[in-house]
């Protein structure tokens, strides 16, 4: 007996049964049929059940000894401005264990959540977030270090912009996916895409938040060329937002200032230099192994040193074997993050997984790139490791997304790309022919 699929997407062509399993590509979702079983399109129904299996190990073990690790480092880093500001050395340690144990809570029970699910939910999260980056730049934000990044919700001090690499993630997985072929057209695959992106990182320069609205332009970038989108207009929009770039650093007094202080380190480390020249000292005095765990002396010297500069804290203490450990830590969790991807059911879990694994890539490049003075500073926080609620909580929940996916792909390959279910499939049709 023949099979013959049909798919207003695909040319249907005949497969003899006895082949074993068949692919078939048919409109976002990609997955493998046996027989005449299949998968339910995930526009048509967001919440295709599938045999969950485990969740990937290695991906979550990774997850836990970075969390873990930055608890110490949070507590090294920070003792001596404890100490000196709250009279409690233990005074971040105790917040950043807490927001830990919420954050891995938080994990746990999004890798039990159904990512398909996220399908519907794509929109309704875009709005929300939008509308908390809006609530920052009206006047509601919550001022620090002279921009309004945080609303305050009672005790707690939420960052929009760190939901918002999360949301706009989800969307373009839902979008890129659901476009197909059609994501290599200007007006329907590229252009969309970069409006969208471009409001939330307009929202996020009116805070002012430069670091967050890079990230924003890289993962839209990287995802638009992991689909397929016509590297010329990756190009050329590249470009463009090198140029707007620079327009906004060089008419931003502020930036401005910084950006020669950082070409000109020596002549203004006493001024807008501190900061990144510390860090280098940091870096300089840890040697090959460091000098041992609450033994640096930068902490003295270098402010914040908690938060976006907590990697110069593992330098100088675990020198250079502890910060190519952090690298290698932080390959990992990419590299897992693009197996899961790879292993993904669909095409939705597959850009969701590129994506997340790419947060995580950019935001620890980028940081550990301001903290040796390769970039000036941005403001970024170590994915896991830097103090922050905010941070670690939606990292924890893009964690979990990313797990989820894992169970799905598990279970997938396990099958040989087999998924269970035979739901009917919306738009494909089934022929048997002898």
């Amino acid at each position: 007996m023949t099979v013959r699929l049909k798919s207003t997407f695909e040319p249907a062509r005949p497969v003899p049964a006895d082949e074993g399993p068949v692919r078939a590509t048919i409109r976002n979702v990609r997955r493998t049929v046996e027989g005449i079983r299949l998968a339910a399109p995930l526009d048509a129904r967001a919440d295709v059940a599938g045999a969950q299996g485990d969740v990937d190990a290695v991906l979550a073990a990774t997850v836990i000894a970075l969390v873990g690790f930055g608890i110490v480092m949070v507590y090294s880093a920070s003792a001596v401005q404890a100490t000196v500001q709250y009279r409690d050395p233990q005074f971040f340690l105790k917040r950043q264990a807490a927001y830990a144990v919420v954050a891995l809570a938080m994990t746990w029970v999004t890798s039990r959540f159904d990512y398909h699910r996220l399908y519907r939910l794509t929109y309704p999260v875009l709005a929300f977030v939008g509308l908390l980056l809006l609530m920052c730049v009206v006047g509601f934000g919550h001022t620090g270090g002279g921009a309004a990044r945080w609303l305050s919700i009672g005790p707690v001090h939420v960052q929009p912009a760190e939901m918002a690499k999360v949301a706009l993630v989800i969307w373009l997985a839902y979008s890129l996916a659901k476009k197909a072929e059609q994501v290599k057209t200007f007006t329907v695959g590229f252009l969309p895409h970069l409006i969208v992106a471009g409001v939330f990182m307009l929202l996020c320069l009116k805070q002012p938040d430069f670091g967050s609205a890079v990230v924003l332009l890289l993962l839209t970038f990287t995802m638009l060329f992991l689909a397929g989108a016509k590297v010329g207009y990756i190009l050329g929009a590249s470009i463009l937002g090198g140029f707007l770039g620079a327009i906004a650093i060089r008419f931003r007094e502020y930036r401005y200032e910084r950006y020669l202080a950082w070409l000109h380190m020596d002549e203004h480390r006493q001024d807008l230099a501190y900061q990144p020249f510390q860090s280098v000292m940091s870096f300089g005095s840890g040697g090959p192994v460091g000098l041992g765990l609450g033994r640096g002396l930068q902490t003295l010297y270098l402010p914040e040193a908690h938060t976006d500069f907590v990697a110069a804290v593992v330098g100088e203490e675990l020198g250079f074997l502890g910060v190519a450990s952090l690298c290698c830590a932080y390959l990992l969790l990419v590299g897992r993050g693009v197996r899961t991807a790879l292993r993904a059911p669909d095409d939705f879990g597959a850009y969701l997984a590129f994506g997340i694994a790419t947060m995580f890539g950019v935001q620890a490049l980028v940081n550990l790139s301001v903290s040796l003075a390769i970039l000036p500073t941005k403001g970024l926080t170590l994915p896991f490791v830097s103090f922050g609620g905010s941070s670690l909580l939606v990292n924890g929940v893009a964690a979990g997304i990313l797990l989820n996916i894992s169970r799905y792909a598990q279970t997938s390959a396990a099958r040989g790309g087999t998924p269970s279910g035979g739901e009917e499939l919306s738009g494909a049709v089934v022929e048997t022919a002898p």
